[in-house]
């Protein structure tokens, strides 16, 4: 393999170094598509500077996971391998990345998988890995999953520092050195005591951005308005779903741009900000069991949405009812080593234990129409409409009310 190098200016981490091979990797069209997918999709709609690619973090992905590598004196054969796998992991990402993700119902993970064993790509790869090997690590699987997809993996550290940056949002800087320092690799990545306060300001970190970014109550909105364009058009048979990993972002826009009916107006709709808006808003934690909000069958909300719609005489199409979309948050699973045992992160860190029950505070259950239409709602009641679970006894106390404000 050749030694001669190129070096890339990350915005992030600086000068980035890539081998020859690798940038014969990156310069195949499945990654070069990347430039052209949004890392936080619609989200430069609230935040103007959010433009960053999936192809930017990829690079920088690749970068923390060599650093890491390093650090764990992996051999150059492994450090190799993790560098190719945090470039390609994000191969297989829709347009405006998860935002697609959810209308497919398929990991994009799985979608990475496909491009590289079933495209060209595979078969440069093969001449210096074992794509088998790769698509493992990509998965979370094998010695060296844990690196890329794991709890306290490379991808999370580069996009929580990736999206503040271009945000705005400060709640993202996380101390980096100090989480890859304080990791070892023992079938899990295990974090030495030391860095337990590097990995509970990572856990709160992207607590915090979650309902600053992530899930915005205006990003909810977009992302639900497309979402359902998204899955007209593929019912309609207008783009296939088994080829999103084919489209970038440019390509639905046109789509939709050059569609009809219900897709056109969306999509002229969220290109002039004229977005729908909240008529209700139910703070998950103000359910005995927040979790089972996530339980509701489908068919029950589909259900919901059309009897708003005979009562009130509004298209179905253009109400929503939106649960928002939280992590589980696995950092708190990560194996923390101290007296020769091992303990999860929740369970060293009270931080982090109390965040299992905060994750709630801010999500809410909405329901989305046209702005034109909401003094039609002046009295409405999600409960009257959907058998919503049963609410805590304390509800919102006064400081949750004065939070809550601080969102609408």
């Amino acid at each position: 393999m050749s030694k001669s190098n190129i070096i890339i200016k990350d915005s992030v981490h600086g000068n980035i170094s890539l081998n020859e091979f690798e940038v014969k990797v990156m310069d195949f069209p499945q990654i070069q598509r990347l430039r052209r997918i949004k890392q936080l999709g619609f989200i430069s709609l609230i935040y103007p500077g959010a433009n960053h690619s999936r192809f930017e973090h990829s690079i920088g992905t690749m970068y923390l996971g060599s650093k890491l590598a390093e650090y764990l004196e992996l051999s150059d054969y492994e450090k190799r391998l993790v560098r190719i796998s945090a470039m390609l992991h994000d191969a297989g990402h829709g347009p405006f990345s998860h935002v697609s993700e959810a209308v497919l119902d398929v990991k994009h993970e799985v979608l990475t998988s496909k491009v590289i064993k079933n495209t060209t790509l595979n078969d440069v790869l093969e001449e210096e890995f074992d794509t088998n090997e790769i698509v493992d690590i990509i998965t979370g699987k094998g010695p060296f999953g844990p690196i890329v997809s794991g709890e306290l993996d490379v991808d999370r550290m580069d996009y929580l520092l990736r999206d503040s940056h271009y945000t705005g949002v400060a709640y993202g800087i996380i101390d980096v050195d100090r989480i890859i320092n304080s990791l070892k690799l023992n079938q899990y990545l295990i974090l030495d005591i030391k860095g337990v306060q590097a990995a509970e300001r990572a856990l709160v970190a992207r607590y915090q951005m979650y309902p600053s970014v992530y899930q915005h109550h205006t990003t909810r909105i977009v992302n639900a308005m497309f979402r359902r364009c998204l899955k007209r058009m593929i019912n309609n048979k207008i783009v296939n779903s088994e080829d999103m990993y084919k489209y970038d972002d440019t390509d639905i826009i046109a789509i939709c741009r050059n569609g009809e009916g219900f897709v056109k107006d969306i999509m002229d709709r969220i290109d002039n900000r004229n977005l729908l808006k909240s008529i209700c808003s139910t703070r998950l934690n103000e359910f005995e069991n927040p979790q089972d909000i996530f339980k509701i069958p489908k068919k029950d909300l589909i259900k919901c949405e059309e009897d708003i719609s005979e009562a009130t005489g509004i298209d179905k199409d253009y109400i929503i009812l939106n649960i928002p979309e939280y992590p589980s948050f696995d950092e708190m699973k990560t194996q923390v080593a101290l007296d020769n045992e091992l303990y999860h992160l929740s369970e060293i860190s009270s931080i982090v234990g109390a965040l299992r029950t905060a994750r709630f505070n801010y999500p809410d259950i909405c329901v989305y129409v046209p702005k034109e239409e909401k003094e039609k709602f002046k009295k409405f009641k999600l409960e009257d409409y959907l058998d919503l679970p049963e609410k805590a006894e304390n509800k919102f106390d006064t400081i949750h009310s004065h939070q809550s404000k601080l969102f609408d």
